[in-house]
Formats: structure tokens, sequence, C-alpha cells
């Protein structure tokens, strides 16, 4: 691939953009905002004058109801050799584009699976997708050379590919991304009116599980409203099992011992139930997931510190496999969580306390 279109300089369309100028592609930038696509163009993503003849891959990054628009009108004014989109969903479109009557030959779907909660331009990476999964949706009808240079796109933007079907895919993110953040935000929403002294005992946990709720509602409206059945079908089974917690919470507060055993073994089931979901989240880099010991290091919020705990693990010769930070409530200090291989933590934890650092049991 030696030049590339990008339609759609937001979040995804910038940062493949970005990747792709780093391996030395020429890519071209449009936007129905023409400022947007300068500001992506002011970044180092490419170009925002249009090429003079067709380029070899025109990638869409349009929000899913604006893409099978996007791609066929690129399509008919024949601006590239091979078309894809990056849409979160992919059925929808490819129906769209099928009814339009238009040549699939061309055409590959395809889903990187990363992102962020910002949007927009100034939000991109070169390095977005770097080890992340990049779904592929090619048909029967895919020209190899089209599938060639999706491929190419995913190497590129130093991601790993994933072939599905696109209506497989589009029941996989439902389950793993579009209902999830619909979760998330539904336990935030209980955060907005909350007294204050409730709010300030927020920790990590609550921070976790509503983390992705700060993401932009307008961009989420695009994507929910192009996969409502497979989410409301999920949400559905989520309800049921609220409904049967709340069950189980209630025959806890009962004065008869049974019904407190049962409330027991309902809480316990679901509980045990998530247990056994978590441990199938893919690990590091996608391999299996590994069970962690955890170095707990006391710091002060203060510039520096955080490298000097990194730097220190490395003279210790440990590897740092995740890190997480709790900060202190009304307090300039902070919880650095170390997660290290089980047989690290002691060499570790005896290295930093002689370095000074302290540590907590």
């Amino acid at each position: 691939m030696r030049t590339a279109l990008v339609i759609g300089t937001g979040l995804i369309g910038t940062s493949a953009a970005l990747a792709l100028v780093s391996r030395g592609v020429v890519v071209h930038l449009a936007d129905h905002d023409p400022e947007q696509a300068r500001t992506a163009s002011a970044l180092g993503a490419g170009t925002d004058e249009a090429p003079e003849g067709p380029v070899d891959l025109a990638i869409i990054a349009a929000p899913p109801a604006h893409v099978a628009g996007a791609l066929a009108d690129a399509m008919r004014r024949g601006v590239a050799r091979g078309y894809l989109d990056v849409a979160s969903v992919k059925g929808g479109p490819r129906r769209e584009l099928e009814a339009l009557g238009l040549d699939l030959a061309s055409y590959i779907g395809s889903h990187p699976m990363s992102g962020r909660e910002k949007s927009g331009p100034l939000a991109a990476t070169g390095d977005l997708f770097e080890g992340r999964p990049w779904v592929l949706t090619p048909t029967r009808d895919t020209d190899t050379e089209v599938l060639n240079l999706a491929l190419e796109l995913v190497s590129h933007c130093r991601a790993v590919p994933v072939v599905m079907d696109a209506d497989a895919h589009d029941r996989a993110v439902a389950l793993v991304s579009h209902m999830p953040h619909l979760v998330s935000s539904i336990v935030a929403a209980r955060l907005e009116n909350a007294e204050e002294a409730a709010v300030r005992l927020c920790g990590q946990g609550i921070r976790d599980v509503t983390r992705i709720a700060a993401s932009d509602p307008g961009m989420w409206i695009d994507i929910l409203s192009a996969n409502p059945g497979p989410v409301a079908d999920l949400l559905t089974d989520v309800a049921a099992d609220l409904g049967e917690t709340v069950q189980a919470l209630r025959s806890l507060q009962s004065s008869d011992e049974a019904k407190r055993r049962e409330g027991v073994s309902g809480v316990e089931d679901v509980l045990r139930r998530g247990n056994a979901g978590q441990v199938r989240v893919p690990g590091k880099h996608g391999s299996a997931p590994l069970v962690y010991e955890v170095v707990a290091v006391l710091i002060d919020d203060q510039p520096g510190q955080l490298a000097r705990i990194f730097a220190d693990a490395g003279r210790a010769g440990v590897n740092i496999e995740d890190v997480r930070i709790e900060h202190a409530t009304g307090q300039q200090a902070g919880l650095v969580q170390l997660m290290v291989e089980p047989k690290a933590a002691p060499v570790l934890s005896a290295s930093l306390r002689e370095r000074g650092w302290a540590i907590r049991q």
C-alpha cells in the first residue's frame, strides 16, 4: 500500500492515518467538517488535499449510520482500488450496500477493537491499535487484493487481524462492548443525584465500573442504533439476573432461616458465575489470563514518583505486568499496585524497601 484516503478524521480515522504515515504511506484526509480534516493534517496525519487519482485503499471512518452512504459515494466516484470501513457494527452497513446494488468485490468490513473515552482528531494516537484485535469481515465476493490491502492496514497499525462473519461480529461486540457500556452508564447514573458524602467515598472499584460511562453519548447513540437487537437481548438476560439477585437479597433480610439460606445461595450463585466469566477475559497480549501478585507501594503525589518506581523495579530485574493507582481522598498521596508474576513479588518488595519505598502488606 502506497496511498490511502481516510474519510472521517475523528479518533479512529486520524489514529489509523497517523499509523500509516509513520510507515511511509501517503495519506489523504477528508471529512464533512473541513476544519476537522485540517486539524488532523496539522497533527501529521496526512494532507487534506484531495488525491489526484485513485488511491490504493479508502478507509471510511464515519459513524455506523453514515457508513453505507459514505461508502456508496466513494465507490461511485472510484476514489480507490479497495474500500474498507471501521464502524463498530458490520451487518447493517453491508446489507445497506447490497440494497443499493453496489458491487461489493472491492469492499471489506472491519472493526478495530480499540478506542478511548475521548473523541475527535486531538484524541488520536498512532499507537491506538497496537496489539489490539482488528476484526475483518470478508465475504465470498471480496477480492483477494482487497483482503490483502486490509491485512496490510492492520499490520501497519500493529494490530492483530481476526476474521469473522459480520453478524457474528455484531453479536460478539454487543456482548463485550455495547451491553457493558450501557450497564456502566446505568451504574454511573446512580451517582448523579447521590449525596456528596457518599460520592466522596468512591474508590477504585467504582472508578473501574464507571470509567467507560464518560464516553460521548452522541457517538454511542449512533453505535447502539445500528445494533439494538443483540444488545436488547443481552440486557433482557441481565435484567433477569438482576431480578433474581434482588429477590435473593430480600431473602437475606428475612427472619426465616430457610429463606436466608436461599438468599445466600442466590447471591453466591451470581458471584460464582461472575468469577467464572471473568477468568475468560483474555490476559496480556490476548493470551490466557494469568494470576499476578500485587505489590502495593505508597507514594506522594509528586512529579517523577512513578518513573522512580518503574526504574527501581527495572534495577531489581522485575517486569511490571500491569499497574493501578488509587488516590487517597483529600490527601496528596496514593497507592500504586504493581502486578507481577508471583515468584517476582518477594524480590520486588525487598528491593523497593531497600530503596526507601513504603510497602503496604
